[in-house]
């Protein structure tokens, strides 16, 4: 049986990694409707990734005697200056979960649940790499700078940086 402190603290990352996958759904759509075909499919993709990061908890809480809680989302700011925004946003909010991940860990060794504790290090490491791809697009788009052509193979190859060194679900 859960904690109710840590029920209540998984309760809140579900509603981040709700709020995730809709964030990224609503910058899929700018990308689209902007013509970045490649981000679009990126974000739309990661946008299903958080939405199973988020089932994975709901399923975690109600196998241990909890009740996962639905969360209700907000839609997110629906247009953007560019891609730099876009992915600068996408990581002040993975560094966010990040926070919020190290939070659930710390009450889980407080509460002393230990299977709980052991079930977010996946989490963890999912940071790290969510949080390092971020970087890493960062990086690429500073190098494209407002070069058209550049972006024009960014959007190509975006996919291709995910699969570098991500490893999903």
């Amino acid at each position: 049986m859960l904690h109710e402190s840590i029920a209540q603290a998984l309760n809140q990352q579900i509603a981040l990694e709700g709020q995730s996958s809709h964030t990224y759904l609503t910058m899929a759509v700018w990308a689209e409707t902007s013509g970045f075909d490649g981000v679009a499919e990126f974000l739309y993709a990661h946008s299903e990734e958080e939405r199973q990061h988020m089932l994975k908890l709901m399923r975690f809480v109600n196998e241990r005697g909890g009740v996962a809680e639905v969360p209700t989302v907000e839609a997110g700011p629906t247009s953007y200056e560019g891609l730099k925004e876009v992915f600068e946003s996408i990581l002040a909010h993975e560094t966010k979960v990040t926070e919020s991940i190290n939070h659930v860990v710390d009450a889980c060794l407080q509460a002393k649940d230990y299977t709980t504790h052991n079930f977010m290090q996946w989490y963890v490491s999912e940071q790290i790499e969510e949080e390092g791809l971020a970087r890493k697009i960062l990086d690429k788009l500073a190098l494209a700078g407002n070069d058209q052509g550049a972006l024009y193979l960014f959007d190509r190859d975006i996919l291709s940086f995910d699969q570098e060194g991500h490893s999903g679900n």
